[in-house]
């Protein structure tokens, strides 16, 4: 039997947890934007100052995320990172775009000293921008999961090779569901930071009805998966870690709506996070040991075995500067006081 713990798979875990730990963290910031988008009632003005209160200090910091799984897959899985480089690149810059987009409007938002049309701008690129990037990133992981990739020739037509992929029903319900996702994250951290006050209730009803928008889109993007993924969807049914992983998913979400139901928003936010953990590794589970399914193995598209030894230990050493300065960013800003002012 193979190791499962040989150097290119603890490469590929990784990858797997900074990808995990971009949806935890700044899915929640892009779901903010997406309620920014939907604030509403008399205390409209209060949902988007809490919004922008809550990530303003981590929301760029929260990035480096995304920059360690690129630099990972760049480095120790060159083959795969060319593929997907190419294949996706229409979907991958579009989502690039979002993110400069989006974090221009939030800052030009932020240091407009008084209301003026370039706020009301700003804050709609920002919203816009915080609701189509979390979309094309769920899009391009249903791409990578439907087995799309990598299937059509290098002579193939520009709409063959280059968009047919990820313009399909299972990528594009993978988006709606990634995007569902994040707003529920984001809604769940918001009734935390929300502290003691009256928009509490606000983000905790929309926490409610974004946990069942959830429900519907995974079932959604599920049932799609029978006929446009039909390995992927064999793994998740069938795999001897199926049962354990749903029912732990499952018990998530349910603690997750319980707790806010009962108003106990720390256990929710941590069932919540939970909930996008799991739902994430048991997608990264259904297709090991592929890396992209039907092309690459992760064995297939490793790098020579120095530089995984090389990324390995540059990873220790890394970790020993990013945690504790993340650490000390997170309890500098987030164990003041919840609410806005």
């Amino acid at each position: 039997m193979t190791s499962l713990f040989t150097l290119a798979n603890i490469c590929a875990a990784a990858v797997l947890v900074s990808l995990t730990a971009y949806v935890v963290l700044a899915g929640a910031d892009f779901g903010g934007g997406v309620w920014d988008f939907l604030a509403s009632g008399e205390r409209k003005r209060e949902q988007r100052e809490l919004i922008a209160h809550a990530i303003g200090p981590v929301w760029e910091a929260n990035h480096v995320w995304l920059v360690l799984v690129v630099v990972l897959l760049f480095t120790c899985f060159p083959p795969a990172f060319a593929l997907l480089s190419t294949e996706l690149n229409v979907p991958l810059g579009l989502m690039l775009i979002g993110i400069v987009l989006r974090g221009c409007a939030f800052a030009f938002r932020a240091y407009d000293v008084k209301p003026s049309a370039t706020e009301h701008a700003a804050g709609r690129i920002f919203a816009g921008a915080s609701v189509i990037t979390p979309l094309i990133l769920g899009i391009c992981v249903g791409a990578i999961a439907s087995g799309s990739i990598g299937k059509v020739s290098a002579n193939a037509g520009t709409y063959a090779r280059f968009f047919a992929p990820w313009i399909a029903p299972f990528p594009i319900a993978c988006g709606i569901f990634a995007l569902t996702l994040f707003t529920f994250l984001a809604a769940v951290y918001l009734t935390v930071d929300a502290g003691a006050t009256p928009v509490r209730e606000d983000f905790r009803t929309r926490a409610l009805l974004a946990a069942v928008a959830v429900f519907v889109a995974a079932f959604g993007a599920l049932g799609l998966a029978y006929y446009f993924a039909p390995d992927l969807h064999k793994s998740l049914m069938t795999s001897m870690w199926t049962l354990p992983q749903q029912l732990a998913t499952g018990a998530a979400a349910v603690v997750a709506i319980a707790a806010l139901w009962l108003r106990h928003y720390i256990i929710a936010r941590v069932a919540a996070a939970t909930q996008a953990t799991l739902i994430l590794w048991g997608w990264a589970m259904a297709q090991y040991p592929a890396i992209i399914p039907g092309r690459y193995t992760i064995d297939q598209a490793s790098a020579p075995r120095a530089t995984l030894v090389f990324s390995v230990w540059a990873l220790v050493a890394g970790s020993a500067v990013l945690f504790p300065s993340l650490w000390y960013l997170f309890r500098l800003f987030k164990t003041r006081n919840s609410s806005p002012g």
